[in-house]
């Protein structure tokens, strides 16, 4: 049976959560290369990340559901300024602070520091921390949120 990869990942655990969606819908999957990049984060880009394999015949239905799955969640978070749904959480190469850990990790360590990343907006192009949900939650008499 050919395996095929359908998705990378740079971090363990959104790869194990969608290969656990796929489970839930019937399709085997695996990881290859989770313990390079969970020991070594800096070999992410050497390795390509995380894949998730899944077999050559399930790929496109695979593709198709996490595909899916991830306009769901984005359709779910919007831009605090106009409202838009069309953001990205991004690294920012304006922070001062992305670029003095990038020079200092290369000229002092062989470990990465991960650039802080920021969302921001396609629509009016506002940089923030926390988008705000699209669906506000709703308190009830005993004090908790639905």
């Amino acid at each position: 049976m050919n395996f095929v990869v359908i998705w990378s990942y740079d971090n363990y655990i959104p790869a194990h959560l969608a290969m656990g969606r796929l489970e839930q819908e019937g399709i085997k999957s695996w990881l290859k290369d989770e313990n390079t990049v969970t020991l070594d984060p800096i070999l992410t880009n050497a390795v390509g990340g995380i894949k998730l394999m899944v077999a050559e015949s399930r790929a496109k239905e695979a593709w198709e559901l996490l595909t899916r799955l991830q306009e769901e969640f984005k359709a779910t978070l919007a831009c605090p300024r106009c409202n838009s749904t069309n953001i990205e959480k991004v690294s920012s190469p304006r922070k001062a602070s992305n670029w003095i850990s990038a020079i200092g990790t290369f000229l002092l360590s062989s470990f990465a520091i991960a650039a802080e990343k920021t969302y921001h907006c396609f629509n009016c192009s506002n940089e923030f921390e926390t988008p705000v949900s699209v669906y506000p939650s709703t308190e009830d008499d005993s004090g908790f949120t639905s």
